[in-house]
């Protein structure tokens, strides 16, 4: 028997245990995760009235997505202002893999759907959909609950939500309904004035305050109207929120390119091109007057507002009785808490069941994610399917905590019981928090210009997701601010809604009062104890205050300051700042200026105590654990394999750097990366490893660092067969798939360290020699966050020469680096070659490759194509080319020798298939001839024989 196979006979039972424990251990982690369930689609234009008593029809654009089994309960699932029914596509699979019917539709104006936008109006927009409840009943997919009823719940998010809610106040064979950051009064959210007289007195945790005169929401209705005009999907957030136990690596980045989208984006695939240009876009003429008027004047007239709250969910929610689940963002400058807390109050009024759930997102902060889609999801299986357990009518409200290092925030879910103050319930707890600061004297600007900002509406979704910007962007200016603050708390206050302060205003005695009123903003502010101050949520409360006494008499003025979910921690406290203007808001432009003083010596904050949960990976982690005691076994029995292992060494290639035999690497599904691949590289080498993408490179690089296990075939680094862990790999200095350099120390720190854990004496490491080769100069002694491209590029192939190892693996090493820059390097690659190292390099710049390297390795499709030295795979079939005084003797000449076809001149070069002829042998009969030769060479670069060797040449 062979040392082998008594090896393979003794270990076999540890393998077979290790085995055992890793695939049990991955069926448990991995059997929640069957393939979901087919879902198909179907495309359909339905006809419905243009307008109430009309004849004339337009078309709604509609798809309808089909479960597996049917018939079943629908959901109708309208989009959001500037979308269409693709916006909806992914939670409209989501919930058809659930087991329901959807209906997805592009509303009137937008997509492919005619007609003209009415803002959701009870005799256009809710017509429409009652038309397509029509059109479901019809449809045997479908289960009914009478003739012409089917059993259908109604979801959607900002507009698509309002729809949702006119729906169920107008049209009771909507069985329940799960809207989404919405609205209840759109003149209120699109004018809102958060003070008033009286203190408001609802006791729920974000009821607003609604003065008579608001302030326009100047920068927001933009975004709405321009989405309007052109079709684009202004309003609707651009990326999902985060969830609990959710990992984000580039948060800022992620943010970015969803803020851009929404911002910047033109018009949508597959929407409609309006036929002439028209100032007032898809919307219909009352509309389009509407904005004009308070874009203007920024104030709107009775008119506008009757039609605004006529268009709104006010108008019906006495109607609505359907179980109601309010799904609102905490990061919403367009429609913010008190939109949800009113939808919520004047349900519950009917005796509905309603759930309210505060998530992390919004228009400033991200659509739901997966599990809060899943949670609407298992709403609408509930009260439609009758399946799981029933949700309630509890609360729960996401709360962010501090940064991690990676820019993301931790974030944790409270759940309450109930939501407080709703019909016979709890009032909301709040808590007083003294405040200090006299009265103060604030400016307002002539034509409200230079203005705060607080947000930026359309990017806030970059803001929230980054610890720096978030702090950073409000500015408030001096001069035009009160500042009002509290002692350092001594412990943590989570305010979960809407703050409540009363104040003092009046005007300066001599100073002018705008005829439009006072117009302010308040604020509430998370400040540390460096002074960083975080305005939550990007919330403001505008407050415009009609009647101020021209003789400095003082107006008191309760407010309701925006809606917010914040845990101030101890140390930190709590500021109010009053200010006259807002960037994103239509100022005052009267030059004014006021007297700001606190009526009530204390901020009211409100608190909703409630129980932590933690992500739904419980049962998950306990698994985890056990998977992970397993795996400790399995390293001591692995290790001591390997050890055995490690001892296969084969004398004759003790001095041979690398051999590759029969190499072979197969994946599940029968996919191939490697096949057969042999070659080998000897000492003083510098070898390119080229091939497209695909070609296997990266997967034979991994497995020569021991990183992944070939399934067939075998890596010797100087006689020693390469496993993961074996000592051999010592010898080897890499750079493959990034360095994993700590941006917040600097370069000389990171190769420091990076040593240091290869536990090697440090006079080994020859750091001088390696940041010569970095030629970093001083930046090596900065943060490595702070460099660009190519110089984290050029400090991981230094990391890489730590310890001048024998083999020196390289992936791109030239990319990001400048012309110059790659001539050092190239010289650096050979001078380490000829020192009697060996270097591989894979590299797809061909250029490089044949002016660096003298040996090239050529794969395609995980096989080996082409091997030898660089000049063999260029010249290929020894095609060539001289340079001559007398081309058409010389091509006479040429064509004498044996072997020697395809001769041709081109000016005064001659192109010659040699065919196995010596070049030199050529030339030599070219002397002989009296023909004086200036040139010879291949004719062929490096580039042209790869392109043909992977079939990419040219077939002329």
């Amino acid at each position: 028997m062979s040392h082998l196979s008594r090896l393979r006979g003794r270990w076999s039972l540890p393998i077979v245990f290790v085995v055992l424990a890793l695939v049990g251990g991955t069926v448990l982690w991995t059997r929640s995760e069957d393939a979901p369930p087919p879902v198909s689609t179907r495309d359909a234009v339905i006809d419905v009235p243009e307008s109430p008593g009309n004849s004339q029809t337009i078309q709604i654009d509609t798809t309808l997505y089909l479960p597996a089994q049917t018939p079943a309960p629908a959901v109708l699932l309208p989009h959001g202002f500037g979308g269409s029914k693709a916006s909806v596509a992914t939670q409209a699979t989501e919930l058809a893999q659930r087991g329901f019917v959807v209906l997805a539709y592009s509303a009137r104006g937008f997509g492919r759907s005619t007609g003209k936008i009415s803002l959701n109006s009870l005799d256009y927009e809710v017509k429409d959909a009652q038309k397509l409840l029509d059109w479901l009943a019809t449809r045997e997919e479908v289960q009914t609950d009478g003739p012409g009823d089917p059993r259908v719940g109604v979801t959607g998010g900002s507009y698509g939500g309002s729809l949702s809610l006119l729906l169920a106040g107008v049209d009771p064979r909507v069985d329940t309904l799960a809207p989404v950051i919405t609205y209840n009064d759109l003149s209120q959210a699109l004018l809102p004035n958060y003070g008033a007289t009286q203190a408001s007195s609802a006791t729920t945790p974000a009821a607003g305050s609604s003065g008579d005169v608001g302030v326009f929401k100047r920068s927001w209705a933009g975004i709405f109207f321009s989405a309007g005009l052109s079709g684009a999907d202004g309003t609707n957030p651009g990326r999902e929120a985060p969830e609990p136990g959710q990992e984000d690596d580039d948060p800022v980045g992620n943010a970015a390119s969803a803020a851009g989208s929404v911002a910047a984006q033109g018009r949508q695939p597959g929407t409609a091109t309006p036929q002439a240009p028209d100032a007032c876009g898809r919307f219909t003429p009352e509309v389009c007057a509407a904005y004009t008027e308070v874009a203007t004047t920024g104030k709107a007239s009775p008119a506008t507002l009757k039609l605004l709250r006529d268009a709104s969910p006010v108008s019906v929610t006495s109607g609505i009785k359907q179980p109601t689940l309010i799904v609102q963002g905490e990061q919403d400058t367009l429609f913010g808490l008190d939109q949800a807390d009113a939808n919520a109050r004047q349900i519950s009024a009917n005796g509905a069941k309603v759930k309210v759930v505060w998530y992390a997102g919004g228009h400033d902060g991200g659509s739901p994610g997966a599990s809060l889609r899943g949670e609407i999801a298992d709403w609408m299986a509930f009260h439609l399917q009758g399946k799981g357990t029933d949700p309630g009518t509890g609360f729960e409200y996401a709360v962010q905590g501090a940064f991690r290092t990676n820019g993301t925030s931790s974030l944790r879910t409270v759940t309450s019981g109930s939501y407080p103050g709703l019909t016979g319930g709890t009032a909301t707890e709040r808590t007083s928090l003294p405040l200090e600061g006299r009265e103060q004297i604030v400016v307002n600007p002539a034509g409200g210009n230079p203005a705060a900002v607080s947000s930026l509406p359309g990017f806030g979704a970059v803001l929230s997701g980054s610890n720096s910007l978030s702090s950073r962007l409000s500015i408030d200016l001096p001069g035009q601010a009160a500042v009002f603050s509290s002692e350092q708390l001594t412990s943590q206050v989570l305010v979960a809604g809407s703050p409540t302060v009363k104040l003092k205003v009046a005007a300066v005695p001599g100073q002018p009062v705008p005829a439009e009123g006072a117009v302010l903003f308040v604020k509430f502010y998370d400040a540390d104890q460096n002074g960083n101050r975080t305005l939550p949520g990007a919330a403001v409360a505008p407050v415009r205050i009609t009647s101020l006494p021209a003789d400095g008499s003082p107006v008191e003025v309760s407010v309701s300051l925006a809606g917010v979910v914040r845990p101030v921690e101890s140390n930190h406290r709590v500021q109010l700042v009053v200010a006259t203007t807002d960037q994103s808001y239509a100022n005052a432009e009267t030059p004014a200026a006021y007297r700001i003083s606190l009526a009530d010596d204390a901020i009211q904050l409100p608190v909703v105590p409630g129980t932590n949960v933690v992500a739904a990976t419980s049962t998950t982690a306990l698994w985890g654990i056990g998977i992970v005691l397993l795996a400790f076994v399995a390293v001591g029995v692995v290790a001591a394999f390997r050890r055995r292992l490690a001892a296969d060494v084969d004398p004759e290639l003790l001095t041979v750097p690398l051999v590759i035999e029969n190499l072979t690497k197969s994946y599940p599904g029968k996919l191939t990366a490697v096949k057969d691949l042999s070659f080998r590289v000897e000492h003083g080498q510098v070898l390119g490893l080229l091939g497209p993408n695909g070609a296997g490179k990266t997967t034979t690089l991994r497995m020569l660092m021991g990183l992944i296990h070939p399934t067939e075939g075998g890596i010797r680094v100087f006689g020693h067969k390469v496993t993961p862990g074996a000592p051999v790999l010592s010898r080897i200095g890499s750079f493959v798939e990034g360095a994993g350099f700590l941006p917040h120390l600097s370069g000389t720190a990171n190769l420091h360290l990076y040593w240091a854990a290869t536990g090697r004496p440090v006079e080994q490491a020859h750091f001088e020699e390696a940041l010569e080769i970095a030629g970093l100069g001083n930046a090596v002694n900065r943060k490595v966050r702070t460099y660009s491209q190519g110089m984290r590029q050029r400090l991981a192939i230094a990391q890489a020469m730590l310890g001048l190892p024998d083999l020196l693996v390289l992936d791109e090493p030239t990319n990001g680096l400048d012309p110059p820059q790659i001539h050092q390097m190239r010289d650096v690659l050979r001078r380490y070659a000829a020192a009697g190292r060996t270097v591989l390099v894979s590299s797809h710049l061909l250029a490089e490759v044949e002016q660096t390297c003298s040996h090239v390795v050529v794969m395609h499709k995980g096989q080996l194509v082409a091997a030898g030295l660089v000049e063999d795979i260029a010249q290929g079939g020894g095609e060539a080319t001289f340079k001559v005084d007398e081309p058409a003797q010389a091509a006479t000449v040429l064509r004498g020798l044996d072997g020697v076809q395809d001769v041709h001149v081109d000016g005064e070069l001659v192109h010659a298939g040699l065919n196995g002829t010596p070049r030199a042998v050529a030339l030599g009969e070219l002397v002989k001839a009296g023909i004086m030769v200036d040139q010879a060479g291949p004719r062929r670069r490096l580039e042209d024989a790869f392109l043909e060797l992977v079939g990419e040449g040219s077939s002329s």
